[in-house]
């Protein structure tokens, strides 16, 4: 079923579950083309979960590079930390001007539509990286022109 959900200029996007889980599953290779994110997260190396809430993905990063990635739930596979937001969340981040409260990681827990959990160390340390990560859907014109 399409959901939407609105823009700051009054017009709607539409999107489905199954979109944005489409769009995330292209981050490995958005990430793969972006030589700075890789580099500004050269020092990390964790085993985390990321994703829509319908369906989050195991990540392996290390030096800042997805090495693997798999959906969840994956059998006795552990992460330091999770990071997991509703389909309407993600679609409104990667709007290309996300509205306001719909335009940061921490924005979206406060409004009880992401859920972060875990060690938070790795996250926190690494927050600018992740932020970027998560929003390289935005570049593929995800949320439609604004």
């Amino acid at each position: 079923m399409e959901e939407r959900i609105r823009q700051d200029d009054g017009s709607l996007v539409p999107f489905t579950p199954e979109t944005v889980t489409a769009a995330f599953k292209t981050i490995p290779d958005l990430l793969a083309r972006d030589e700075a994110l890789i580099a500004r997260g050269r020092s990390l190396d964790v085993d985390c979960q990321l994703g829509p809430s319908t369906q989050p993905f195991h990540l392996a990063i290390r030096a800042g590079r997805i090495v693997d990635m798999i959906p969840a739930p994956v059998l006795m596979r552990s992460w330091r930390f999770s990071y997991r937001a509703t389909p309407a969340a993600f679609a409104a981040y990667w709007q290309k001007m996300p509205p306001a409260g719909w335009h940061d990681l921490l924005a979206l827990t406060k409004r009880g539509q992401a859920t972060l959990e875990g060690d938070l160390h790795p996250f926190m340390t690494h927050l600018q990286y992740f932020k970027d990560l998560l929003a390289l859907p935005r570049r593929n014109g995800f949320g439609g022109p604004s």
